[in-house]
């Protein structure tokens, strides 16, 4: 195949600036113009910019604010460079992460563990997204399993809605994930989960909430199932661990699902999410020390000096750590309460519209997401007539639907009252459709997109080939 060819077929459709720019498939044999990279990234940058700045997309961008942005990245400038594995060298980074994870733990009620057992400590460990904190979980309680039970072939209990991330982490740590049912509530089902324990179970795992309705399992009852058989309890709070705590302050009925419960054990919270830090960073925290320590890998003969890492990543740039730190410390307690009234403000003024729309029905309890399916209407239709108005859903199948995690970019005026209209104008769509199979389609992180129903019409090939991953 030519150059030329191959440049223009690299990634296919997924590469929109095919036509716009040069391609490169190989190192070009003189360096391109700094200037001229500015521009054409100051392009892409600006065109992508469009398609969230209107409050039209559903998650993704959580904070929203360029003033913001532009504070994290100058705080990332000044550390970008340097690297957390020389801790002599950038004595900052401990600085950074031991204070962000000191708050988290705060956050999540981690100073109340030492009352309920007086030798345990909460503690932690920032990685790279919400995918490294659930691994390093799981690869916690197969060590653990295995020194403290002798389990070989370790399983995790958790209910269907559990993140897949438990799912690639159990594949490559050689365990095994029982996916159990939810109720009707899409709750975890915890006497269902409880008839699948065995003699290899090593920990059950929740979410708070779940990644497809937002709900909050009932992590009270799984704690007790947990100390019941002496298992581990790991609890997935990626996506609502750090606005759940404020929507709770705010008067809010959110169940418990932190520390305050004893069965609980490791808990992950992405602070690249409601945080509102820069896209890079979570936290996995544990209830003891020494369970944290079943994740840390040494090796004391290696020629090079005795090698020692907490988590998967060995070089981490210190520019993402200070930048979290930034933005939890220039946030606040204020600020964080701030941004999830408006957030629920905001989703309550769509509940009240979509309680209007009959067709439609939200799934499960809803806070600061709202997840929508109908027994009148195919709503994918729905969602077909939602893009063309510029929104942007995550499409959500078993039931087919979609949701909308609403963010501070939906919370200016007028956001939810357009999104309900557009909603009801969906559902007449939907009634009466154009055309017989629905354009959008359910590939995580692409949306309810018609390139993501074109990609599973072609069997997911292009985004295995591109080699794509979103966080």
């Amino acid at each position: 195949m030519s150059d030329e060819k191959q440049s223009m077929d690299l990634f296919g459709d997924m590469h929109p600036y095919n036509k716009l720019f040069q391609v490169f498939t190989k190192l070009p044999e003189k360096g391109m113009d700094e200037e001229e990279i500015l521009k054409e990234l100051g392009y892409m940058s600006e065109e992508e910019n469009k398609k969230w700045q209107g409050g039209q997309c559903s998650g993704t961008m959580y904070h929203g604010g360029m003033e913001h942005y532009a504070f994290l990245n100058k705080v990332f400038n000044m550390f970008s460079y340097s690297s957390l594995i020389q801790r002599d060298l950038c004595p900052s980074g401990t600085k950074f992460e031991a204070e962000a994870l000191a708050m988290v733990g705060k956050m999540l009620h981690g100073d109340e563990v030492s009352k309920v057992n007086r030798f345990d400590e909460e503690a932690g460990a920032v990685t790279s997204g919400g995918t490294e904190s659930i691994f390093n979980a799981m690869f916690a309680y197969r060590e653990w399993g295995r020194e403290q039970k002798g389990i070989t072939a370790p399983e995790v209990v958790a209910p269907m809605t559990i993140h897949p991330a438990h799912l690639k982490a159990a594949h490559i740590l050689g365990m095994k994930v029982v996916r159990v049912p939810v109720n009707a509530d899409f709750e975890a089902d915890v006497e269902a989960m409880r008839l699948h324990i065995t003699p290899n179970t090593v920990a059950l795992a929740g979410s708070a909430g779940t990644y497809p309705h937002g709900v909050v399992d009932p992590i009270s009852k799984l704690s007790d199932l947990a100390l019941e058989h002496k298992l581990g309890l790991h609890v997935d709070g990626c996506l609502g661990g750090f606005i759940l705590p404020w929507i709770e302050k705010l008067g809010y009925d959110v169940a418990v699902f932190d520390f305050r419960l004893p069965g609980v054990t490791s808990i992950s919270c992405d602070t690249h999410k409601y945080g509102y830090a820069l896209k890079g960073t979570s936290t996995i925290n544990f209830r003891s020390k020494e369970l944290r320590r079943y994740i840390y890998f040494a090796q004391e003969d290696f020629p090079g000096g005795v090698y020692a890492s907490p988590t998967l990543q060995g070089s981490r740039s210190t520019g993402l750590s200070a930048a979290m730190w930034a933005a939890m410390v220039s946030m606040g307690e204020t600020g964080y309460l701030k941004a999830a009234r408006a957030i629920m403000d905001t989703a309550d003024k769509m509940r009240l519209g979509i309680a209007r729309i009959p067709a439609l029905r939200i799934m499960g309890k809803s806070t600061f997401l709202i997840s929508l399916t109908s027994d009148v209407v195919n709503p994918y239709f729905v969602n077909d007539y939602l893009e063309k108005q510029g929104w942007r859903m995550n499409g959500c199948q078993n039931p087919p639907g979609f949701h909308f995690c609403i963010t501070l970019p939906q919370t200016r005026p007028g956001i939810a009252e357009r999104f309900v209209k557009d909603l009801a104008d969906g559902v007449k769509f939907a009634k009466d459709p154009p055309y017989e199979v629905p354009r959008t389609g359910f590939l995580y992180g692409l949306g309810a997109s018609s390139d993501g129903r074109e990609m599973l019409r072609q069997g997911l090939k292009g985004y295995v080939d591109a080699s794509y991953e979103y966080e």
